[in-house]
């Protein structure tokens, strides 16, 4: 089954909100802080100083470049749901700023979608109703088109038919 058009209007136009991953962020700085300290002995406060630059920029690079891959999965993700005529109020970001998720409001219930946001390792993860998938963001990206529609059928059709129970 692909995912069609609907004819009705999509409720949702918006874009999916920037999210920092407060936790990464330190993981990125003690890192970095350690890098630093083990270069201290060996080539002084300047060379601690270099390591303790380079590594926070290359962490927080990969962290970003990683918080990209995953919001442009989920903005995907949306947009081929409100084409195949599911109603989405809105998206937003996780309001304590420790992770990398956002929520999509729809009538069926908030749908949780996030991960572990740091290039090389990228992880997404779908939540909703307390039941979580999660995959490599680099292979969700490769099949997002059959992702977008088992979601779809999961939360949309399945969901929707169970809450008319």
């Amino acid at each position: 089954m692909q995912l069609e058009q609907s004819p009705r209007e999509a409720s949702w136009e918006g874009t999916v909100p920037n999210a920092v991953d407060g936790r990464v962020v330190g993981l990125v700085v003690v890192t970095a802080g350690l890098a630093a300290s083990i270069n201290v002995p060996y080539g002084g406060l300047a060379m601690a100083a270099a390591a303790f630059a380079i590594v926070t920029g290359l962490g927080l690079g990969c962290h970003l470049l990683g918080e990209r891959k995953l919001r442009r999965i989920t903005d995907d993700l949306v947009e081929r749901w409100v084409a195949a005529g599911g109603e989405i109020e809105g998206v937003t970001r996780s309001a304590t700023g420790t992770r990398t998720e956002w929520r999509v409001h729809t009538p069926e219930g908030d749908i949780v979608i996030g991960g572990v946001a740091l290039v090389p390792i990228a992880r997404l993860c779908v939540e909703w109703r307390g039941i979580a998938d999660t995959m490599a963001a680099s292979e969700a990206e490769e099949r997002i088109d059959s992702l977008a529609e088992s979601l779809y059928r999961e939360i949309f059709e399945l969901g929707s038919a169970s809450q008319r129970s």
